[in-house]
């Protein structure tokens, strides 16, 4: 019992890497950009629906079912640190400024 309580406290501490990510396609060189709290967990909800066909990007959507996953860099572009301040839980805004900065920093480059 004492080591479930252990895991679901740890779980509890650990802090994903949240930040702005992208998708570039090899094949065209277009970046589309998001941000999230969990850049790891937003990625693998947009494959999924990329596979699925029923990504609301459809610029996107259409790159990916002409040249496939293959064809695709998909990483964490910006990291986002969190705050010393461990009551700090929201940081909404701080993703929004980030991805703009990106997005400023990358001409031509596309929001998820």
């Amino acid at each position: 019992m004492d080591r479930k309580k252990e895991l679901k406290e740890k779980y509890k501490q650990m802090k994903p890497e949240m930040g702005v990510y992208g998708f570039r396609s090899l094949a065209t060189g277009q970046l589309f950009l998001g941000c999230s709290a969990d850049i790891k967990s937003k990625i693998n909800r947009d494959k999924f629906q990329l596979g699925a066909g029923m990504l609301p990007n459809k610029k996107l959507q259409e790159e990916w079912n002409a040249y496939g996953e293959a064809q695709f860099e998909i990483s964490a572009i910006e990291v986002l640190e969190y705050d010393k301040d461990e009551t700090r839980t929201d940081y909404t805004e701080d993703l929004k400024e980030l991805l703009a900065c990106v997005q400023e920093a990358r001409p031509g480059a596309e929001l998820l």
